[in-house]
């Protein structure tokens, strides 16, 4: 079967969707419903509820690094080079992260570090003692709002770029690269790292390799969805023998949206509202390629599944995984996907109609208030954006860290303007989302963020 242009919410368009429509869908329905078949969609230049960005001053360092609404305040911590509490310097290039609570009542993060090069590992346990990436684990005491700790939790990675939590308490880190280290040693694998302790370093490889992005898990039947950040990619689904238990193996597939011949479709233009029905998936047989061999992609695509251009943010929820895709749509500026794992169908809910209203979304998550945050990756500003359960798009944060000659008493960062990197990991304290942790990837800092959150969406 094709694609379907159109929603089932079209009728509402037609009819005008009032306020309270809207408000009775999620944020990213109500995204869809407002842009499918309507005129192009308008940013917000400041949040209806939150307001306008200011800049506010670290409260760890006294520097004006971001810019947010008024009334919210932040913490920066874990900056490249800062010495951690094993001993292990703080490495750069922050990226992916999650939050899990702790029995204690404290917030594990488990953060990627999207290093590369063959200098040495940071930690044991190490997959590649000659690759620099890797993960570190943060302590966060969201009662007090403080940083209690860190430290170095997997190396001998490539690459680490985002990934995604568990719903039995770890973090699956994701090779974003293909390459082979000097010594022959293959990357582009998932490893699994618990919230509490070290890695595992032995790669999940029948979770395929390939250039890795995000992962989400359906929580009932313990199925992994992953991306992948190249074009062309597939979005791929893990099926493990023994759910939670992902060491033990299972079948790596591909998505098929089905077409006349047989053959594979590619969703690089598709526009809001496109709908996929009746899908299937297709099995990779050689999932752990070697250097010469089919690529999982090029293996599905031969066998009719379909092709994205660069597959990144993934986040479950609403008995759904919402994908992004960083570059696709009409305009090239990105798209959001919603598939439906029960009635195996999918839609896209958004594809952005130019850069003044998303620039290339990457990571995606969500509040416990049912808003939405997107870390945009583009060239327009490093904003984070925040998503209103009505479907509208609005700025909320915006990356200014600047750092003054002479640095900042007590750390190693050199001197200079940071404002053009991207935000990073983006994720909600689990208790009750009172803090928003999120990453700045260069200088390599973490912050924590707090606030009036009610009085809006996020």
């Amino acid at each position: 079967m094709t694609p379907v242009n159109g929603m089932d919410r079209r009728g509402l368009l037609r009819g005008g969707v009032t306020a309270a429509a809207l408000a009775a869908l999620g944020p990213l329905d109500a995204l869809g419903a407002r842009t499918a078949g309507a005129a192009p969609l308008a940013k917000l230049s400041a949040s209806p509820d939150y307001g306008p960005l200011y800049p506010v001053k670290d409260a760890a360092t006294g520097l004006e690094l971001l810019r947010l609404p008024r009334g919210f305040e932040y913490v920066s911590y874990g900056w490249t080079g800062d010495v951690m509490s094993d001993g292990v310097r703080t490495p750069g290039a922050h990226d992916g992260m999650a939050a899990f609570r702790r029995p204690d009542g404290l917030v594990s993060l488990v953060r990627n570090h999207e290093r590369g090069g063959y200098t040495g590992a940071f930690t044991t346990p190490a997959y590649n003692p000659a690759a620099t990436g890797g993960t570190t684990t943060v302590v966060f005491d969201p009662d007090a709002g403080e940083f209690l700790g860190s430290w170095a939790t997997l190396s001998g990675t490539i690459r680490n770029c985002a990934g995604g939590p568990t719903p039995w308490g770890t973090w699956l880190t994701c090779e974003e690269t293909t390459e082979i280290g000097p010594d022959g040693t293959r990357h582009g694998y998932v490893f699994e790292v618990p919230h509490t302790g070290k890695g595992d370093p032995r790669p999940l490889r029948q979770m395929g390799r390939f250039s890795h992005e995000a992962v989400a898990v359906d929580p009932a039947t313990g199925i992994v969805y992953l991306t992948e950040d190249a074009t062309p990619s597939g979005l791929y689904r893990f099926l493990p023998a023994t759910p939670g238990e992902l060491a033990a193996g299972g079948v790596l597939q591909m998505l098929v949206i089905p077409t006349g011949d047989g053959s594979s479709y590619s969703t690089y233009a598709d526009g809001t509202g496109t709908e996929y029905r009746e899908l299937t998936w297709v099995t990779i047989d050689n999932p752990d390629y070697a250097p010469g061999e089919v690529s999982p992609v090029r293996q599905g695509a031969a066998k009719g599944a379909a092709v994205f251009r660069r597959l990144e943010g993934a986040w479950y929820g609403n008995e759904r995984i919402y994908v992004v895709s960083t570059s696709g749509g009409p305009a090239g500026q990105g798209q959001v996907f919603e598939y439906d794992p029960a009635a195996e169908r999918m839609r896209v809910l958004f594809a952005s109609p130019d850069a003044t209203v998303l620039n290339n979304p990457d990571n995606i998550c969500v509040s416990p208030r049912g808003g939405i945050v997107l870390c945009e990756d583009g060239s327009s500003g490093e904003y984070l954006h925040g998503l209103t359960t009505d479907g509208e798009i609005f700025p909320f944060a915006l990356n200014q860290v600047v750092i003054p000659a002479g640095g900042v008493p007590g750390r190693s960062v050199p001197a200079g303007d940071y404002s053009g990197s991207e935000w990073c990991g983006s994720t909600f304290e689990p208790r009750n989302g009172n803090w928003l942790f999120v990453n700045v990837q260069s200088p390599g800092i973490t912050f924590a963020i707090t606030g009036p959150w009610r009085r809006g969406s996020l």
